[in-house]
């Protein structure tokens, strides 16, 4: 069993990726961390409540706190085009989820959790850094004490998607994560290297809804917004971000890493990109020096990665 932190801004995606979390056999979600990006930290939040509460997930979730690291940073507008004005697509969520919160902001529960479950929690981050990164600098010392980190976020050898040089994710707090990906934690980053490739069509969809029960076809009608802003993408259907970077926890022979020390640029043209100087490379002395090697994923079995997510949803295996 992989016990896991799920941090996430739902978002359509997102949603998807929570009830892959919710359904796997191996997967024991210990809780839920929002983060803002998708939409605010009070709509994520509320929107992770409103799925807990209609899947009927028992783990915990923990309110992020708004804003970046650095808190300077200029706001950048909620992607509704996206993702809609709810976040979910425009269902109509309640504006109001009757369901209690975990008192602790979400970085003190990645701390308490891990604490308490040394060596055994998988972080599996699907929006931006936020809360890892302040777990890490409240309390350092969890580096060592995490099982893994797995990130959906990046675009090393692929143009980004928010900028020509970055991914929405790191964009949205790029000093956030810098501090993760150079921490001496084991951290592997799904990014749009992999993830573009991993289209679930209108009938893969369909499929879901029909075999997989009330909570399937609630996700089904989340994701027609979605699918339609992929119009413009893809041939038919949607990208399945998150959920690749979940299927990497139970499925990691699906995917090809590369191996070296990961930094993110802060400020400029390229606010955002992620940059990996691959292990085995010399250079002069850099900024990559003395840095841990982290895993960027560079290649993915996408239709068994698919197969693997439909099969999930569908039927929980």
């Amino acid at each position: 069993m992989h016990k896991v932190i799920f941090d996430t801004d739902p978002g359509v995606d997102d949603a998807m990726a929570l009830l892959f979390l919710h359904r796997h056999p191996a997967i024991d979600l210990v809780g839920i961390t929002t983060v803002f990006g998708n939409a605010s930290v009070e709509t994520t939040t509320r929107n992770a409540l409103f799925l807990k509460r209609s899947w009927d997930i028992a783990a915990p979730v923990a309110k992020g706190i708004g804003e970046t690291l650095d808190s300077g940073r200029p706001h950048v507008g909620w992607p509704t085009s996206v993702h809609g004005d709810d976040g979910l697509g425009n269902i109509d969520v309640p504006s109001e989820i009757d369901m209690p919160l975990d008192p602790r902001p979400a970085h003190r529960f990645i701390i308490d959790t891990v604490r308490a479950n040394p060596g055994e929690v998988t972080l599996v981050a699907v929006g931006r850094m936020t809360n890892l990164a302040r777990a890490l600098r409240d309390d350092p010392d969890i580096a060592t004490l995490v099982k893994s980190v797995v990130i959906m976020g990046g675009a090393f050898d692929v143009p980004g998607n928010i900028t020509p040089a970055a991914e929405a994710n790191i964009h949205g707090d790029p000093e956030a994560a810098d501090l993760v990906m150079t921490s001496p934690w084991p951290v592997t980053v799904i990014g749009l290297d992999v993830t573009m490739r991993t289209v679930m069509t209108r009938a893969m969809l369909s499929d879901i809804a029909e075999r997989g029960g009330a909570p399937a076809r609630l996700l089904y009608d989340i994701s027609q917004f979605y699918v339609d802003f992929y119009e413009q993408h893809v041939e038919d259907g949607m990208v399945v971000h998150d959920s690749c970077a979940c299927a990497y926890v139970v499925a990691p022979d699906l995917f090809r890493t590369r191996s070296g020390a990961i930094r993110v640029v802060c400020g400029g043209v390229a606010d955002g990109q992620t940059i990996q100087k691959p292990d085995g490379r010399l250079f002069p002395p850099n900024a990559w020096d003395g840095l841990p090697s982290q895993q960027a994923c560079m290649g993915i079995d996408a239709g068994a990665v698919l197969k693997l997510i439909g099969e999930t949803l569908a039927n929980g295996l």
